[in-house]
């Protein structure tokens, strides 16, 4: 909230000489409390306090400071919960103890604080009873929890790998495309991530086709067209797209875009020529992220 003027501490409160004024509103940002993404703010500097540790100690220090802060206040806050702000699936109880679970799971393991393990442990009953919804949360604590948990969870991974199955007869890519009116390439590049870190923990149940499927569809095997969704990779890489100069044309070199949105009936689109809508153009950061990440775990599988 501005009044888009420079604060100049000369002028009175509500004096402006045109280009600047007295109210010092500038850099000011009313939020809600938000449960869902104050964990989600403690997962990502826990996480990255450890990447951190050698290349700069100090802001490692200050990540899981503030993880930490984040932790603490939010169990101050839930005697009081006409405080947080819930909407959608975020008012969802197993969402939120989902989140929560991952939230601790991150910091123990940051700071092996048994606090932090026995409320994941509290939590993860209500994880495996929707293990589909969790199965990312669930494949990356498995190489750091016991051998009976591995066994209770093998199971429900046999059942999801039968899943991945089912899917081969959707479309002819092996993927399952998003029929919302967001185009699903995240989707697609989170769950091979999934099903490369159940692999990693059960080799001889998870194929891993099922992780390069993610990597062949964003480079061009995927309906409306064979461009690459990954600017600047691929033997036809996106060239239009809607990016960070917003109003122009944008092409980022490794820039990656939501991709093929079905239009109803079943119309698979994703316009070459108009980059202004974003659920099939707009150029995605933490996309990218993800794609960097899922494109390491194929090259660690391929050797």
């Amino acid at each position: 909230m501005t009044d888009n003027l420079v604060y100049n501490p000369r002028l009175d409160s509500l004096q402006t000489d045109g280009r600047t004024s007295g109210t010092p509103d500038d850099r000011w940002a009313f939020t809600n409390r938000t449960p869902h993404m104050n964990y989600g703010t403690a997962i990502s500097l826990a996480a990255a306090s450890r990447a951190l540790k050698d290349y700069n100690p100090e802001l490692s220090k200050e990540a899981l400071r503030v993880a930490r802060f984040i932790w603490d206040d939010e169990h101050n806050h839930q005697a009081n919960p006409e405080e947080q702000t819930y909407s959608g699936r975020f008012s969802n109880p197993e969402f939120m103890k989902s989140i929560e679970c991952r939230a601790a799971f991150e910091l123990w393991r940051s700071t092996d604080y048994e606090g932090y393990k026995t409320r994941m442990n509290e939590l993860l009953p209500t994880l495996l009873e929707q293990f589909n919804r969790n199965a990312s949360v669930i494949a990356q604590m498995i190489p750091f929890m016991d051998n009976a948990f591995k066994k209770q969870v093998r199971p429900l991974v046999e059942a999801y790998a039968g899943e991945l199955a089912e899917v081969d007869k959707e479309n002819p890519y092996g993927v399952r495309i998003s029929t919302a009116g967001w185009a699903g390439n995240r989707n697609i590049v989170q769950a091979c991530i999934t099903n490369y870190l159940l692999h990693r923990s059960y080799p001889e149940l998870i194929n891993p086709e099922y992780i390069y499927r993610g990597l062949n569809y964003l480079y061009g095997c995927h309906p409306c067209h064979n461009l690459s969704f990954v600017s600047g990779v691929g033997a036809q890489p996106k060239k239009v797209a809607y990016g960070s100069n917003r109003a122009d044309f944008s092409f980022i070199p490794g820039g990656v875009v939501p991709g093929i949105r079905i239009l109803n009936p079943d119309f698979p689109e994703n316009r070459e020529d108009y980059p202004f809508l974003w659920s099939e153009n707009e150029y995605v950061i933490d996309l990218a992220a993800s794609y960097i990440y899922l494109v390491n775990a194929v090259n660690s599988l391929l050797k």
